[in-house]
């Protein structure tokens, strides 16, 4: 046959080779689909919570699971960006589970967008693995059997750093308060901390959330109530411009301590030293805490530069690493099948990883490890970039978080 001519046979044999051809990449990407398990990593990528979540909870994500390596199935990340807004996290956990078949919904910062994220998963009966919200209702009255509440909670830091306030003396506070149900918790949990110390809670003020900047108002009135504690119910950038234009009113050098209840590693690098130095703050990972820490930073480092791993970042990897760990005991198509059951398997199983090390994790969801009170050093203390923390004190695993019995969990049989 010439080049250009065709017959009738040679149309029908390449009808029928094409139908044939055509057919392998769907058999093939069915097949994969079904061996492959999907990650959604949501969170803030744009706004006042990027550094501590963001691209670097992603790189973390990964990094996890090039750490696990190839064991038969295959592992997918997905990330995006919920804006800190509830409705925009839930279309798109919604979307990411109905039509691209996400397994996993993992970090979603911010409580309100996590709380909502939180229903859907037990809806669609997928995996919760958050790691940045704060909200000890997750393992409480939100407790759900999709989800495990990985890196810290608002009952931790009220008694970590809350309780060593009032240990130092603070027994009067005033809570500037983010407007959302991180804020709220948190204000609600180290409030109580404080008066079972015997201390009282003078005031608070509630703060927009997102978008304020100026907080010039609210450190006027937290002054005027005399406390002797202001107590920073935020975080992120709300909780550094806070902490900025209190310094530069002068309020520490007139004897009020600001107790930044929660801030991380990446805060303090965007105060900087000379701001920072001697604060306090609780944090369950720091990169230079032991040699594990130090091993696991150098891994992920190159993948997140300029930036570098808080508790929330560690809190992703180790929560990936131990879901695919719970995958591989159980089978891909078990863990595909049912989220509870996915998290069944990881609650029965010990964790051990080089963020954490070993823990455990309880009936209600919670992920147990100690937690450590840092202090900021000073400038002629630190050795160089990102050494900003000294340890003060240690709360051992069985006492760093909530006791099951009190948070009023459903999961929970009495």
């Amino acid at each position: 046959m010439s080049i250009g001519t065709t017959s009738r046979r040679s149309v029908i044999a390449g009808a029928a080779a094409t139908a044939a051809w055509g057919a392998l990449p769907y058999r093939k990407a069915s097949a994969q689909a079904a061996n492959t398990i999907k990650i959604g990593v949501l969170n803030d990528g744009s706004g006042m919570y990027r550094d501590i979540s963001g691209p670097t909870a992603a790189a973390c994500a990964r990094q996890a699971v090039a750490d696990f390596g190839a064991r038969g199935f295959n592992v997918e990340v997905l990330v995006a960006d919920h804006q800190n807004k509830p409705d925009v996290g839930s279309n798109i956990a919604r979307q990411w589970i109905d039509r691209d078949g996400v397994d996993v919904l993992l970090d979603v910062t911010t409580s309100s967008v996590a709380l909502a994220v939180n229903d859907i998963c037990r809806e669609k009966n997928k995996v919760h693995l958050n790691s940045s919200a704060a909200t000890s209702d997750l393992t409480g009255r939100a407790c759900t059997p999709n989800t495990i509440h990985w890196t810290y909670d608002t009952w931790m830091l009220a008694k970590s750093t809350g309780g060593a306030m009032v240990r130092a003396g603070g027994d009067t506070w005033f809570f500037i308060t983010a407007d959302y149900a991180f804020g709220h918790a948190l204000e609600r949990d180290t409030g109580g901390f404080v008066r079972a110390a015997g201390g009282r809670v003078l005031g608070q003020v509630r703060t927009p959330f997102p978008g304020t900047t100026d907080f010039s108002s609210f450190l006027v009135q937290a002054q005027a109530s005399r406390a002797k504690v202001i107590g920073l119910a935020n975080a992120g950038s709300d909780t550094t411009n806070c902490i900025k234009q209190a310094a530069e009113f002068g309020l520490t050098r007139r004897g009020i301590k600001i107790a930044s209840l929660l801030m991380f590693l990446n805060d303090v690098h965007a105060l900087g030293l000379q701001t920072a130095q001697g604060l306090v703050c609780t944090e369950t990972f720091y990169w230079d805490l032991n040699d594990r820490t130090r091993r696991f930073t150098d891994r992920v480092r190159a993948a997140m530069a300029p930036n570098m791993p808080c508790m929330t970042h560690a809190g992703c990897y180790a929560g990936v690493l131990h879901y695919l760990k719970a995958v591989q005991d159980m089978g891909v198509t078990a863990a595909k099948a049912s989220g509870v059951a996915a998290v069944e398997r990881m609650k029965a199983m010990p964790t051990d990883d080089d963020c954490f090390g070993a823990g455990t994790i309880r009936a209600d969801g919670r992920k147990i490890h100690p937690s450590y009170l840092f202090e900021v050093k000073t400038p002629a203390e630190s050795r160089g970039p990102w050494d900003y923390y000294k340890l003060l004190q240690t709360t051992p695993a069985d006492e760093a978080f909530r006791p099951v019995s009190e948070g009023g969990c459903s999961l929970i049989r009495s």
